[in-house]
């Protein structure tokens, strides 16, 4: 039998008391153009074990880790940490981990729980909402870590979970869209549920990867017979960052988006692959070289080049013109504090009815044919950094280049009729994390320019903190 709760809000916000804080507040404020007549709004989810009366509301555990303040993380101080490492830092920071990964996640399950209670019954939202529960539950009893045998466990319970929450943006965007259509809450609101989930989804895969690869390279100390790793260089700002070079990136994202595009509009146009005539990308500008995530630089590329390829390589084909389509112009300006990168095609620019939408998750007149996409792939990882990462967790060795770029390519390289809708939002809130910035400028008729701004983190990382929880 269902259980109805008729005043679910107002106990939560009861219990918040003084940490309801203005980001909470904004979350659980319910617009009046949300639907009140969907079936069994109050009702919790059958056979749910943490969306329960239970658990959800009145789950004093929950609520204690929620009192807590979550830690911030400055690139500075990863930098610091990882330079040298002993037995004394892994288990410290073992034992970090093991406190502030169940603190930001009783954060983010907080925010859930003041959504609307008809979107937490959504199928694929309740999912996420559970993942998150279990997370949560793992680690708060995981017992306090005194060995590098007690951490090879730590780790081994971080892989795992890592592994288990791939598919949380698929199913946290399918669920989302599917609340949007059905009017249970505001496009706008959701894409600022999104952009929060995301953003405090980015510095807790950061803080947990950074321990697993530190404790990676300390075992490999120990395997050659040394208690300490090697001092670190003066640019080193922690494991998971990588020294990249903007025409290597590029080049990879390129080659990547080009045989995307060209599966894609062979499959639409009934054309052989073979047939189709691609642009050439023209790089203008000298090399810049930063730290960075190399996977997530490759992605957002990606996604922007897969964009300026795909409606440049129609255009031309459905124009009738010969010859070959006019170039995709990518621009370098390498200044001090950080690099800027334009590309530029002349595939026609973004539809007047679409521009509204580019940056939103909700997709607008788009919705359906996205959310079409996303259930056709149930099981699509989250995006590539994660894929690469999780895909290949082991405590004994680092994580090769070349298993790097295969994972990638699995990702980027999915079916080509599957046209998800997310790649410019989620670049977006990826770029904007890492301080940079992503705008769009649009010439129907013409072409469109992106502008990529890559703050330099080495000069950010006294400020630059993982604390967007």
């Amino acid at each position: 039998m269902l259980r109805i709760r008729s005043r679910p809000l107002r106990m939560l916000h009861q219990r918040l008391g003084s940490r309801h804080n203005s980001q909470l507040a904004s979350l659980s404020f319910e617009p009046e153009t949300v639907r009140h007549d969907y079936p069994f709004t109050a009702a919790y989810p059958v056979g749910s074990k943490v969306i329960n009366e239970q658990h959800f509301y009145q789950n004093d555990i929950l609520f204690n880790w929620y009192n807590k303040s979550p830690h911030p993380v400055s690139l500075r101080q990863l930098a610091f940490f990882g330079r040298k490492l002993t037995e004394e830092k892994i288990i410290g920071s073992a034992n970090f981990v093991r406190t502030e990964l169940p603190t930001r996640l009783a954060h983010r399950i907080r925010d859930l729980q003041c959504l609307p209670f008809s979107v937490m019954r959504n199928e694929h939202m309740s999912q996420v909402y559970e993942l998150y529960y279990q997370a949560f539950n793992q680690f708060r009893k995981f017992p306090a870590i005194k060995t590098l045998e007690d951490n090879d466990k730590f780790c081994k319970l971080v892989s795992d979970l890592l592994l288990d929450h791939l598919t949380i943006i698929p199913s946290l965007v399918t669920g989302g869209i599917e609340c949007a259509m059905d009017q249970l809450i505001e496009p706008k609101r959701l894409d600022d549920v999104m952009s929060l989930m995301l953003r405090s989804r980015i510095s807790r895969r950061v803080i947990a990867e950074q321990h697993i690869s530190l404790s990676q390279s300390f075992n490999e100390s120990l395997a050659q017979g040394k208690r300490e790793t090697a001092e670190k260089a003066s640019d080193y700002i922690g494991e998971v960052f990588l020294q990249c070079s903007a025409k290597d990136c590029i080049r990879t994202a390129s080659a990547q988006a080009e045989s995307f595009a060209v599966q894609v509009i062979a499959k639409e146009l009934h054309k052989s692959p073979a047939d189709i005539v691609v642009p050439e990308v023209v790089i203008q500008g000298d090399d810049a070289k930063f730290p960075y995530m190399d996977s997530h630089l490759k992605y957002i590329m990606g996604e922007i080049l897969r964009n300026a390829y795909y409606a440049t390589i129609r255009r031309h084909i459905v124009s009738g013109k010969g010859g070959n389509p006019p170039p995709i112009l990518v621009s370098i300006s390498n200044t001090p504090s950080d690099v800027r990168i334009r590309f530029s095609d002349q595939g026609g620019g973004v539809p007047k009815e679409v521009q509204p939408h580019i940056w939103s998750f909700a997709k607008g007149p788009e919705a359906t044919s996205r959310l079409d996409m996303f259930k056709r792939i149930p099981k699509l990882a989250g995006v590539p950094h994660e894929v690469d990462f999780a895909g290949n967790l082991d405590t004994k060795r680092v994580i090769s280049t070349d298993t790097h770029e295969s994972s990638l390519a699995r990702f980027s390289n999915r079916p080509p009729n599957v046209k998800l809708g997310i790649g410019l939002p989620m670049s977006k809130v990826y770029v904007e994390y890492w301080d940079g910035s992503l705008d769009l400028t649009s010439l129907e008729g013409h072409g469109t320019d992106v502008a990529l701004r890559i703050s330099r983190l080495g000069n950010q990382n006294e400020k630059l903190q993982l604390d967007r929880v």
